[in-house]
């Protein structure tokens, strides 16, 4: 699978401007400003076909790339403090409403940042992703942040603490340095072949 084909598709500001789940989906979870966007542009091996933005929570939209196996779904990040709550209302209901949708979800990307615990909002998403049987992994952005002892130590505590998740992938990631870029294409390729 060339990740490097990926296409813009389309972008959805509200549930019923959601596409037809006709191919396998590998949707991209976690909060503002844990590096969604530089995770999807190293996966793809390009500079900005997400957009990084400086200033988080602005990714307000669902939105779809498209490659010949596979769509990858950018969900809007969570989390952000500063936004209203009715545009928080708002990017809950598309969220919702996606995943109560009939969707082909080969597999969640749910991204949190390895330098700090999960968040609240965190471990409510990774909840209702087993909770709903829906298969996912956890990424752990940021990892070139961290010294190798640091790394090795934060990553012993993100396996434990998500021990009871039986079988979950913990995957230590760097946009930066590309740390875990292959496992991950190789986790990915393998979900939209099954």
């Amino acid at each position: 699978m060339n990740f490097q084909n990926a296409v813009f598709e389309a972008a959805a500001g509200r549930a019923d401007q959601l596409l037809s789940s006709t191919l396998p989906e590998l949707v991209f979870s976690g909060r503002s400003n844990v590096g969604k966007s530089s995770l999807i542009n190293k996966l793809v091996n390009r500079k900005a076909l997400a957009r990084v933005s400086a200033k988080p929570g602005k990714t307000a939209t669902i939105n779809f790339y498209r490659l010949k196996e596979c769509r990858l779904v950018d969900l809007p990040g969570y989390g952000y403090a500063r936004v209203s709550a009715e545009e928080k209302k708002r990017w809950a209901a598309l969220v919702e409403g996606y995943f109560a949708q009939a969707r082909n979800v080969a597999c969640v990307v749910q991204i949190i940042d390895i330098r700090h615990p999960p968040t609240e909002d965190d471990l409510h998403m990774i909840s209702f992703l087993a909770e709903n049987g829906l298969p996912f992994i956890i990424v752990a952005t940021k990892s070139d942040k961290l010294n190798k002892t640091e790394l090795k130590a934060r990553e012993e505590e993100l396996k434990d603490f998500f021990s009871t998740l039986e079988g979950t992938l913990v995957l230590p990631f760097s946009a930066e340095t590309g740390l875990g870029l292959e496992t991950l294409q190789k986790v990915l390729e393998n979900v939209c072949s099954l």
